[in-house]
C-alpha cells in the first residue's frame, strides 16, 4: 500500500487567517487518497509564496523525506502551481524527489514523468502561474513608476510624515508633529558640522522619548523625500532622474544638499569629530590634548570593586598620561571663576556697548521720515510732469513714463513703511542684561548647565586645545575678549605684595612680548 504526504498551499496570509483554502485543498487530498487505496502520511501546511522554494515548512519535509526511516512513496497537492511558480528551481527538487524515491504529483493535473512528452506538459503547467506572477508584478511596477512621475510617494511614510486616505479614497503623505518638527532639527543640527550623526541620532532619541537605529537614521538624512524630490530610477533607455513631489517638503534643497556634502566628506566642508562624545563625568573630553605626545586626550570610567565607577582623562598611546577626572573638571572650573566678569566692569561694559549700538543701528522713527520725505519728492515730480503736460512742455508718452517710474518707486516705499510698522522692535537692553549676566556668573552657568552646555562653553572660551599638567593649565590662547576681562580684573584687584600663583590659572594668559609667545608654567 503506498503512503503520500499531503502538501497544503495556500497564496496569501489571508487566506490562509480565513482558512477556507486549507481545508478544501485538504477535503480534496483527502477524497483521492481514500478513492485510490493510498494511506496518508504528514500533512504539511505552508502559507509561503511559490516562487521559491525556500519555505519553512518546505525545508522541514525535506528533511523529514530524506531520512531512512520515511516510508513515503507519494506527494500530493492539488495543483502545480501549489508545488511551485518557478519552473527552473521545481525541475531541480523533482530530481531531488526521484532519488528520495518520491513521486511528486498533482490530483487535478495528473502527469506520468516517465513519459518524456508529458515533461511539456509539465513545463505548461509550472510556467504558467510563473507567467501569471510576472505580467501582475510588471504591472504593478508600472503603476508604481507612473504614481512615482507624478511625485508620489511610494511605500509607507518616512520619518515625520503620515500615510492617510482622504474620503474619495485617494491615498497621500502629509506631516506628522512633533516628528517632522525634531527631522528638520536635526537636518538643520547636521548641517553645522559640530555633532556627528549618531551624537545628532541620541538628542533626537531623548527628545522623542523613542530608540531609533543609527542605520535608519543615516538613510533618513538621504532620503531626497524630505526636501520634495522623488527619485524614479532607470529603465530601458529612461534614465533616472528626479520629479517635484506632490507632498509638502520638510527642509529646503540647498539645506539637504549641505547635509549630503558633510555626510560624503567634502573637503571644503568641517566635518564633526565623531569621537568626542562625552559623559556627563567627561565634559572636556575632546579639548585637551597630552603634553608629552601631543594627541587629542581621551577619557573613560573605571569599576571598582565595590562597584562605582572611577572617571579619568587618559592619553591613548603607551606615554602614561592619567588624571583623575574631578581634578581636571575642579580646576578647570577654578579657571572659569577667574574669568568672570566683575559687577563693576559690566556696568562699564553695558554702557559702552549700548551706546555704540544706538550709532551704528538706524533709529527707526528716523528712517521713517527718512523714507516719507522720499515719497513727497516723488509726488512732487509727478505733480510737476502733470503741469508741464498740461502746457504741452512734455508729451504724453513722456508723462507716462515718469508716471509709471515714479508710482513704482512710491509703491516700494509704502512697502517698506508697511514692514517696518510690523517689525517687532528689538529689545537691545535686554538682550545685552541677559548675555553680560551669562559672563559675570559664567561658572554657575558652566556648572547647572547640561553636557552640550558645558561643551559649548569651552569651545567658545577655548579655540585651541588646553593641556594640564602639575594641576594647571596651558594653551596657546583664549577668546580675546575674556581674556581682556581677565586682565582688567587682575589690574582691579592688584595688590603690592600679590604672589605670581595670584596671576592665573592659566600659564598661557600673560602678555606678548615680540614675536615669540613666552610660555610659563604657574601653578595654582
Amino acid at each position: 500500500m503506498k503512503r503520500a504526504d499531503l502538501y497544503i498551499r495556500v497564496s496569501t496570509d489571508e487566506q490562509a487567517d480565513k482558512g477556507y483554502s486549507q481545508r478544501d485543498q485538504e477535503e480534496r487530498l483527502r477524497r483521492y487518497c481514500d478513492h485510490n487505496n493510498i494511506a496518508v502520511g504528514h500533512v504539511i501546511y505552508e502559507d509561503y509564496s511559490a516562487k521559491t522554494f525556500n519555505r519553512p515548512e518546505w525545508v522541514k519535509l525535506l528533511e523529514t523525506l530524506k531520512k531512512k526511516s520515511s516510508r513515503t512513496n507519494l506527494l500530493l497537492f492539488t495543483k502545480w502551481d501549489r508545488f511551485s511558480r518557478n519552473a527552473g528551481d521545481a525541475y531541480q527538487v523533482i530530481n531531488v524527489l526521484k532519488k528520495l524515491n518520491v513521486e511528486p504529483q498533482a490530483i487535478e493535473q495528473p502527469l506520468d514523468l516517465s513519459i518524456p512528452e508529458n515533461k511539456m506538459m509539465l513545463a505548461i503547467y509550472l510556467a504558467a502561474p510563473e507567467v501569471e506572477n510576472d505580467r501582475r508584478a510588471l504591472n504593478t511596477y508600472y503603476g508604481m513608476r507612473r504614481a512615482k512621475k507624478e511625485g508620489r510617494l511610494m511605500g509607507r511614510a518616512p520619518f515625520g510624515y503620515v500615510n492617510k486616505i482622504s474620503e474619495n479614497g485617494r491615498k497621500y503623505v502629509a506631516l506628522k508633529e512633533p516628528e517632522a518638527s525634531n527631522m528638520k532639527w536635526a537636518f538643520n543640527e547636521m548641517a553645522k558640522g559640530i555633532f556627528s550623526a549618531s551624537q545628532i541620532m541620541d538628542m533626537m532619541n531623548k527628545k522623542e522619548g523613542k530608540s531609533a537605529k543609527l542605520s535608519a537614521f543615516l538613510a533618513s538624512l538621504r532620503n531626497t523625500a524630505y526636501c520634495g524630490k522623488i527619485f524614479v530610477e532607470q529603465y530601458n533607455e529612461e534614465e533616472a532622474h528626479f520629479v517635484p513631489s506632490i507632498h509638502e517638503p520638510l527642509i529646503s534643497e540647498e539645506l539637504f544638499e549641505k547635509v549630503q556634502n558633510i555626510m560624503d566628506g567634502n573637503i571644503n566642508i568641517p566635518r564633526p569629530n565623531v569621537k568626542v562624545l562625552s559623559d556627563d563625568n567627561l565634559p572636556l573630553r575632546g579639548f585637551l590634548t597630552c603634553p608629552d605626545c601631543g594627541r587629542i586626550v581621551t577619557g573613560s570610567a573605571s569599576t571598582g570593586r565595590s562597584g562605582q565607577k572611577y572617571y579619568y582623562y587618559h592619553c591613548k598611546t603607551p606615554c602614561g598620561y592619567r588624571y583623575k577626572s574631578e581634578i581636571v573638571n575642579n580646576k578647570f572650573l577654578e579657571v572659569l571663576q577667574s574669568l568672570e566678569m566683575r559687577e563693576s566692569i559690566k556696568k562699564c561694559l553695558r554702557k559702552v556697548l549700548k551706546q555704540n549700538f544706538e550709532k551704528l543701528i538706524n533709529n527707526p522713527q528716523h528712517e521713517r521720515k527718512a523714507v516719507l520725505s522720499e515719497i513727497d519728492k516723488l509726488n512732487n515730480r509727478l505733480k510737476l510732469a502733470r503741469n508741464k503736460l498740461l502746457e504741452d512742455v512734455i508729451d504724453d508718452d513722456e508723462y507716462f513714463e515718469i508716471k509709471s517710474d515714479c508710482k513704482a518707486q512710491i509703491e516700494k516705499l509704502e512697502r517698506k513703511l508697511t514692514k517696518g510698522k510690523d517689525h517687532k522692535k528689538i529689545d537691545f537692553p535686554k538682550l545685552l542684561d541677559n548675555a553680560l549676566n551669562h559672563v559675570v556668573n559664567l561658572a554657575k552657568v558652566y556648572s547647572d548647565g547640561d553636557i552640550q552646555i558645558k561643551r559649548k562653553i569651552i569651545g567658545s572660551i577655548f579655540p585651541e586645545k588646553l593641556e594640564f599638567l602639575e594641576n594647571h593649565y596651558r594653551t596657546a590662547r583664549v577668546n580675546v575678549f575674556l581674556s581682556y576681562i581677565f586682565q582688567i580684573n587682575n589690574e582691579l584687584g592688584a595688590k603690592k605684595n600679590r604672589k605670581e600663583s595670584e596671576l592665573s590659572h592659566l600659564s598661557g594668559l600673560v602678555p606678548r612680548t615680540g614675536i615669540e609667545p613666552v610660555l610659563l608654567r604657574t601653578g595654582v
